[in-house]
């Protein structure tokens, strides 16, 4: 893979020439629901209108279309976290190439089978590790073993033009093209941070035609790969990453993405699970779109730029759709506790008749609710243990009930704030 240099406009330009006949040109549309609650003139590149619902098709299929011929003989490789899959198993069905993709076992279901539907009988999927870095590393081995195609997410000149013209690239080109038509001057230009090849695109076009846009890079608060290689002043390892937000959920990012978000991105955010989560449920309430997690964050970031975008023009990319229906539950959940609304304890009641009813009596308010209950009667002990789950009423404060919580046990235990018993109990 290429990393030397840096990706130009021009490349940009040359990707965007290829991909207009073959990747839909997605709409820029004006947000009125977001642009009434901040005050602005928001609009959303709504990239999950792709037929992958996604823009890692434009990579994808740049990578594939501009190979040397001889080098596709013995067929593709690709690792993904799910998105540049489904480009990939797309653009090999129609090209009838054949491909192997390595994903993590992580990954949601929905985008495994999305990748098999795609790709039919041209796709192969393996899934290894519990990581996308796991996973390319795994693919990386087999691409060697095999003396295939390696078709790179990020890490890759043509893929960034293509992914970057046309996923971060192309996506930057139609941008402004459209913007230009409708007579925007755009003030922020904002889209998700995963391995980098998003941004490094998107703000590399950027300023080239419109240097005075801000390009604002949006990572999960759990997954900061790109905030650790601006501090490190190289791509860094993180640890522990969170998977939540899959899309991005990336623990390293390439020489190549760093160096040009380091020298073209104004501004990285970081954007806690919980404000993802709820920025997901209300785009699916309120407007009907559905958004994968990553392709939300852009705006969930908006809460944390309220008071600078008032009155501004506002781009924000929804770079991927592919968000399984049954993840909302724990969405919802993941939402209220960032509000501070779901709370869980575990507590010890005493045994004997009425010690439920004067927990209900004694620590709810009037109109706070019991929605995990959790408790095994043990014989000769004087109490048992209780995991409790308590959605509070939005005018109940989180103090005030764990005030009253500590009068009736004060040992009790704030499951928000262990993350092993958390896990294993909620």
């Amino acid at each position: 893979m290429t990393t030397e240099g840096k990706l130009t406009a021009e490349e940009i330009d040359e990707a965007h020439r290829v991909l207009s006949k073959v990747v839909t040109h997605t709409p820029l549309a004006y947000d009125d629901y977001l642009s009434k609650k901040y005050r602005a003139n928001v609009y959303l590149k709504r990239e999950d209108m792709q037929r992958v619902r996604s823009f890692k098709i434009r990579g994808a299929y740049y990578n594939i279309i501009k190979a040397e011929k001889e080098k596709l003989n013995n067929g593709v490789v690709a690792a993904s976290a799910g998105n540049h899959a489904q480009g990939v198993a797309d653009t090999c069905h129609n090209l009838k190439i054949q491909a192997t993709i390595f994903m993590p076992v992580t990954t949601p279901n929905q985008k495994v089978e999305a990748v098999k539907r795609f790709g039919s009988q041209y796709v192969t999927v393996i899934l290894v590790g519990d990581t996308f870095d796991e996973a390319q590393s795994a693919a990386f081995e087999y691409t060697e073993k095999h003396n295939m195609f390696f078709v790179a997410p990020f890490d890759d000149r043509r893929t960034m033009a293509r992914q970057g013209k046309a996923r971060q690239g192309t996506v930057a080109v139609e941008v402004f093209e459209d913007a230009v038509e409708q007579n925007i001057n755009v003030d922020y230009l904002i889209a998700s941070v995963g391995g980098g090849g998003l941004i490094g695109g998107l703000s590399t076009y950027s300023k080239k035609v419109s240097p005075q846009t801000t390009v604002v890079g949006v990572e999960p608060e759990t997954a900061q790969s790109m905030k650790a290689a601006f501090q490190a002043q190289k791509p860094t390892t993180v640890e522990n990453i969170d998977h939540f937000v899959d899309g991005a959920a990336v623990a390293r990012v390439s020489q190549f993405t760093y160096n040009q978000a380091q020298q073209y991105v104004d501004k990285l955010l970081a954007i806690p699970e919980g404000k993802v989560a709820q920025a997901v449920l209300d785009l699916y309430t309120y407007e009907a779109i559905v958004a994968e997690p990553a392709g939300a964050m852009p705006i969930a970031s908006l809460d944390f730029m309220a008071s600078d975008i008032v009155g501004k023009n506002v781009v924000l990319v929804v770079s991927g759709g592919n968000n399984d229906i049954g993840r909302m539950q724990e969405m919802e959940q993941k939402a209220l506790m960032y509000k501070g609304r779901q709370q869980f304890y575990l507590v010890e009641f005493p045994q004997r008749p009425g010690a439920l009813r004067q927990f209900v009596n004694d620590v709810l308010g009037p109109n706070d609710d019991i929605t995990r209950f959790e408790y095994t009667k043990k014989i000769n002990s004087e109490t048992g243990s209780v995991m409790v789950g308590i959605l509070l009423d939005p005018v109940t404060k989180v103090d005030d009930l764990t005030a009253r919580l500590a009068a009736f046990f004060p040992k009790y235990i704030n499951l928000q704030e262990n993350t092993v018993l958390f896990n294993m109990l909620v």
